[in-house]
């Protein structure tokens, strides 16, 4: 046996025996307990034993309880994390980025259930390439949620209430004193009482009915309660808001730099009612350009110390789902006070800018204004004005009020967008679902948004406005205190920050990549910008463009708020902020009080502070954000449902699994899985080297991003999945043979796992059996 050989076999009798000993703890071992267990005879697998123990007990992840007795103390192998229960069969612990999450089967789940902060003890440092470690949660420490939505099954004496949310897997029991109403199918919220405990299913109690599963509002308050998020405002927060004058003070516009005379005016979505940003744009005497990025002055009206306040912080974000945008100030605040609609006087925070024809910028100014905006354009007729091609119409469009503003901006939002990417911003855009709805909220049609040079105008000037604040605010407190340190950090401020990609995630999609021809440099940041944005621009317009730009997304780092300057990856900025959208976002109401903080030369207030309410802001972004892709997904298997079932569709492979094939569907962006299970001209076994399945008889082939057509075989609307049938793979006819038995190979399938709904991860079986199981054990080793 080589070297290598024997260090791997020697690993891996290692880690079977910490295994053994992690999930065996409720007595001590001795030598011979393990000699019997492994069914080991032989002197020299004793020796080896005995050598493995020794240096178990060295590094400190074994315990010599009493004189030839052995255990595991499960503090020292204990790891903290949530619980992410993927499928009725396992679960996942969650807790660093950088190091492989922890595989827990369903057995070893010990009463917990998804989202629960838990410690889990692991069963030793070393598996089979491409695993994750297995361990058992020994220890709920927190309750991810204490309300659960889901449908109510009603009996005799009881209900059943069976959890909307994917990773939920064991219905709830309601006791009858404690439906309170609920009828058979109703979306419910039911309060847990009592978690799952020693074989006994959860029991609850129903706190609200939302209305009958399959009702579009039910539905959508489903999905916000699902995620524990708000429906409405509580009515105190409504008449507070009602309270604050909407007349103007003469005082406080002497306190502000006046732009109510200066062109000025605001593009956005035509079904918009918030608009939280304007543009403002003049000449000035030397031929430069005064460009002014007016933002909402919402810290004007929400006071620290109210419940507005408090409301504000606790949602930190305006959830947008198909039908409803559920803001994050009440109506009076985000479409009246603060909302710079069109003839109206309004409060605003601006960043304004001295800018030559080139594009550079030669001065810089920040502070509260009072703006009177001119027009209202929606972004369709801005981008009308942008397209003109006739010479004489163009020409009288730039001779116009509004048409010279508007083309000299795009040209140097060109110039700005150019400048990031020479830094190295990579560009990312992900195709964005949009419904067409009849008045009960059904889906006639989806439409796929395509963003112009409209869009991108704006998105430039903002991104510049975010920019320049974090640098002046950053800038100012260095020059404050040349050296900052941890006693003396410099400016407290809010930063969105983008860190670089975790370095293995960035070689597995290079090397993904690499299939399809394009080659990914993770070398260098510029290197990696440079081929990455190539690689986009290449697949524009391809079957593929969007599978790889989802992926290239879920290979970065995800942004987030916090205290610290590090940078912003994506778009190549060192110091990035929120100051732009106050409206709908908490993170830019701590932006605007402490920009004006500095300006008015006071001290920075507590870091500890603001990185706590940085912490919560993005915690409720990634959940209004999963909201909102939920409510897509319900909208989008609603609109499936309702079509003809013969109809074929195009679509392209976007994951494979051991239980099945995702696909895409072109034309909605809706996917839905090719279970392995009905493709019955063969076995198929998953090749996850090549991100492919393989037919085992005939060899047939289907390859991530490969082209395909399918029909709608079925759509369940509480799991928010759909099932497909193959129609063909590449232009080839997908044709069943009669040469395999269906029963056999169906079983086959469900041994693999095929339940797992739409669950990406691939199943696999547990490395060491179930707690106390000594003859479990025993059985895997022999296997």
């Amino acid at each position: 046996m080589s070297k290598n050989k024997h260090q791997s076999y020697y690993e891996r009798q290692k880690a079977e025996i910490l295994a053994f000993l992690s999930i065996n703890t409720t007595q001590p071992y001795t030598l011979q307990d393990l000699y019997q267990h492994y069914d080991i005879h032989n002197k020299q697998e004793k020796k080896l034993f005995a050598m493995i123990i020794d240096d178990l007990l060295e590094e400190g992840k074994v315990q010599q309880t009493e004189k030839g007795k052995y255990t595991v103390d499960e503090e020292t192998n204990a790891v903290v994390g949530r619980l992410d229960h993927v499928n009725p069969r396992f679960g996942f612990v969650r807790h660093d980025d950088s190091k492989p999450d922890i595989w827990v089967e369903a057995d070893n789940l010990n009463g917990a259930i998804d989202g629960d902060l838990v410690k889990v003890v692991t069963f030793g440092d070393f598996y089979r390439k491409g695993e994750n470690p297995e361990g058992r949660i020994v220890e709920v420490l927190e309750r991810g949620r204490s309300e659960i939505v889901g449908k109510a099954q009603i009996f005799g004496n009881y209900a059943l209430i069976r959890p909307d949310h994917k990773s939920l897997h064991e219905d709830i029991f309601v006791p009858k004193e404690k439906i309170n109403g609920a009828t058979r199918n109703d979306l419910v919220i039911v309060k847990i009482l009592s978690y799952p405990a020693n074989g006994q299913q959860a029991v609850g109690e129903i706190i609200e009915i939302l209305g009958k599963a399959g009702d579009n509002n039910a539905e959508m308050h489903a999905i916000l309660a699902e995620f524990g998020l708000p429906i409405r405002f509580p009515k105190e927060i409504e008449e507070e808001a009602e309270r604050i004058p909407e007349a103007i003070d003469e005082a406080e516009i002497k306190k502000r730099r006046d732009f109510r005379e200066i062109l000025t005016f605001t593009i956005d979505p035509h079904d918009a009612k918030d608009f939280d940003d304007a543009l403002s744009f003049r000449i000035l005497e030397n031929g430069n350009y005064e460009i002014g990025v007016h933002i909402a002055d919402v810290t004007h009206y929400v006071k620290p110390g109210t419940r507005l306040e408090e409301e504000a912080l606790n949602r930190a974000t305006s959830i947008y789902l198909v039908d409803r945008t559920i803001p994050m100030l009440p109506e009076k605040l985000s479409n009246n006070l603060c909302s710079l609609r069109p003839n109206e006087d309004k409060l605003t925070f601006s960043a304004v800018f001295e800018m030559t024809n080139e594009g550079i910028i030669t001065k810089e100014w920040f502070g509260r204004t009072i703006i009177h905006s001119d027009k209202r354009f929606t972004y369709e007729e801005a981008q009308e004005i942008l397209e003109i091609e006739d010479e004489q119409l163009l020409a009288d469009a730039i001779a116009s009020q509004y048409g010279m503003p508007l083309h000299t901006l795009n040209r140097l939002a060109k110039i700005l967008k150019q400048e990031r990417f020479s830094k190295g911003a990579i560009n990312f855009e992900t195709n964005e679902v949009k419904f067409r709805l009849d008045e009960k909220g059904k889906p006639l049609g989806v439409i796929l948004k395509i963003r112009k040079d409209a869009h991108k105008l704006i998105e430039e000037f903002m991104l510049l406005a975010n920019k320049k604040v974090a640098e002046f605010v950053f800038n100012l407190g260095k020059r404050k205190q040349k050296e900052p340190n941890e006693e003396n950090p410099g400016n407290t401020m809010v930063y969105r920050v983008h860190e670089p990609p975790n370095p293995e995630k960035l070689s597995t999609f290079a090397n993904f990549a690499a299939r399809f021809g394009f080659t990914i440099k993770t070398d260098s940041e510029k290197g990696l910008s440079t081929t990455m944005n190539k690689m986009m621009e290449e697949v524009e317009g391809t079957p593929v463009q969007n599978v790889l730009e989802q992926l290239a997304v879920r290979t970065m780092s995800k942004a987030r708020y916090t205290t610290e300057p590090l940078g912003h990856f994506g778009l190549a900025f060192d110091h990035y902020s929120h100051f732009t959208s106050p409206i709908r976002r908490y993170p830019d109401m701590m932006a605007h009080r402490l920009l004006q903080n500095y300006l008015d030369k006071k001290k920075a207030p507590s870091l500890e502070e603001y990185e706590k309410k940085s912490k919560h802001s993005s915690d409720r972004e990634r959940l209004a954000a999963e909201a909102e892709r939920a409510s897509i997904k319900y909208k989008q298997v609603e609109f499936m449902s309702m079509q003809d079932h013969n109809t074929i569709f195009d679509g392209v492979v976007t994951g494979v699994t051991d239980f099945g094939v995702f696909v895409e569907i072109t034309s909605t962006s809706c996917e839905g899985m090719v279970r392995l299970a009905d493709l019955n001209d063969d076995f198929y076994e998953l090749d996850k080297e090549n991100y492919r399945v393989v037919g085992k008889r005939n060899g047939r082939v289907i390859s991530f991003g490969e082209a395909v057509k399918v029909r709608v075989k079925a759509t369940d609307m509480e799991r928010r999945s759909m099932d497909l049938e193959l129609v063909s793979v590449s232009g080839k006819a997908f044709r069943a043979s009669s040469g395999v038995n269906t029963k056999s190979r169906r079983a086959a399938s469900r041994d693999r796992g095929s339940r797992g709904g739409s669950n990406r991860s691939a199943g696999r079986k547990s490395a060491s059996g179930n707690a106390g199981s000594k003859d479990k054990g025993k059985r895997r080793r022999r296997r």
